[in-house]
């Protein structure tokens, strides 16, 4: 196998158009233990690939990096939500916010993300789905105040002002000190 070096596998990620030669250069970086994420990144963003291919690119570096299996699923989640938001299409964005929440749980951004691109007039992706997920995430992220605001405004979209009112009032208690710790806890 070819051996490239760390710029070549960049300008090949960020401005090579044949499927053959990127994979190349993706099976290179890969047998080269490149964990640096920044290339990648630029493959990523490779107007010339297909949602296929990149997610294909995202999956087996997921799957050969474990470690670097958040960031990559972030990434993925904001490139779809960018690329194919043209199309009103954010299902393959949260399908990357769930997968990166799962590798790390305790984690907010992919549960505030996804709520971030949810688009209320086509209900994309759907409001329930949305509102299970951030209600999972509540269970295991350390500042879960930040979900339970969220909750809050998606149980509002949906109508259920009193399930809104509830979690507006789990954050408040979430984010009022009790008598004796400092503010910093």
């Amino acid at each position: 196998m070819h051996t490239y070096t760390i710029e070549e596998i960049r300008r090949c990620f960020s401005t090579s158009q044949d499927f053959n030669e990127i994979f190349d250069a993706f099976e290179a970086a890969i047998s080269q233990q490149i964990k640096d994420v920044e290339p990648y990144r630029l493959l990523f963003w490779n107007h010339s690939l297909t949602p296929d291919e990149v997610r294909l690119f995202g999956e087996k570096l997921a799957t050969e990096f474990p470690d670097l299996a958040y960031d990559i699923f972030l990434w993925l989640a904001s490139i779809f939500e960018a690329t194919e938001s043209s199309n009103d299409n954010y299902e393959l964005a949260f399908h990357y916010f769930q997968k990166a929440a799962k590798a790390r749980p305790a984690e907010p951004d992919p549960y505030l993300d996804a709520c971030d691109c949810y688009e209320p007039d086509l209900n994309i992706p759907p409001l329930s789905a949305l509102i299970e997920f951030v209600k999972q995430g509540v269970e295991n992220v350390t500042r879960a105040s930040l979900l339970y605001k969220r909750l809050a405004r998606l149980y509002e979209l949906s109508g259920d002002d009193d399930q809104a009112e509830l979690c507006r009032q789990k954050a408040e208690r979430l984010d009022t000190p009790l008598s004796g710790d400092t503010a910093d806890a």
